[in-house]
């Protein structure tokens, strides 16, 4: 019952609730994202839905509009050449995914679920497939998210999205919620360039 029917619903209407409470905030970032460099305030880019479904995912724009394309930040050489001032604050606070909140409410994504993957990330796409973590919404946030995001190897990844495949619940949910918001203060498990150390 809460997997089909109340968990759209609950998205639906905290992301309606957390789009008007957050406006200003949204309408704050707009103008510094507009002063900061030239290019469109948000960022879209190819990303893998329910049933391996394409669609756009919005971002706050961070990066330099000659920043090569379909490549995850993570894995460019120098992406501090090409992350914007207010970019490198937007990154570090997560507030470059707010947008994602549109998608939520277009039925795109759901608040918690698996991070949606780049359409070319096929090794991702593979390994979500043993654990059926293909079959369901993608998160703005995500059982993996909490438990290293960046920092964690594909197979290790893949096996916690299948975990929350198995363990989706209300509860469990609102937990992932609360410790995403621990970890964005502390900014954990972020990581930016093929050049960074793992931990």
């Amino acid at each position: 019952m809460y997997r089909k029917y109340i968990k759209r619903i609950l998205d639906l209407i905290f992301s309606i609730i957390g789009l008007v409470i957050l406006s200003p905030l949204l309408l704050i970032l707009i103008i510094l994202i507009k002063l900061d460099s030239k290019g469109p305030i948000l960022f879209k880019q190819k990303r893998v839905g329910k049933s391996k479904k394409y669609f756009n995912i919005l971002k706050f724009r961070t990066m330099r509009i000659d920043t090569p394309k379909d490549v995850p930040t993570h894995l460019l050489e120098n992406p501090e050449k090409y992350i914007t001032r207010i970019g490198k604050f937007l990154r570090k606070t997560s507030l470059d995914e707010l947008p994602q909140i549109i998608n939520i409410i277009k039925g795109d994504m759901s608040i918690v679920g698996p991070r949606p993957a780049l359409w070319n990330q096929y090794d991702l796409i593979t390994e979500r497939d043993k654990y059926g973590a293909n079959d369901i919404y993608p998160g703005l946030t995500g059982w993996a998210q909490i438990n290293g995001r960046d920092e964690l190897p594909i197979p290790v990844k893949a096996k916690y999205d299948g975990e929350y495949v198995k363990k989706i619940s209300f509860w469990f949910d609102l937990y992932i919620i609360f410790r995403t918001i621990f970890s964005v203060v502390k900014a954990e498990g972020v990581k930016e360039g093929a050049n960074q150390n793992k931990h």
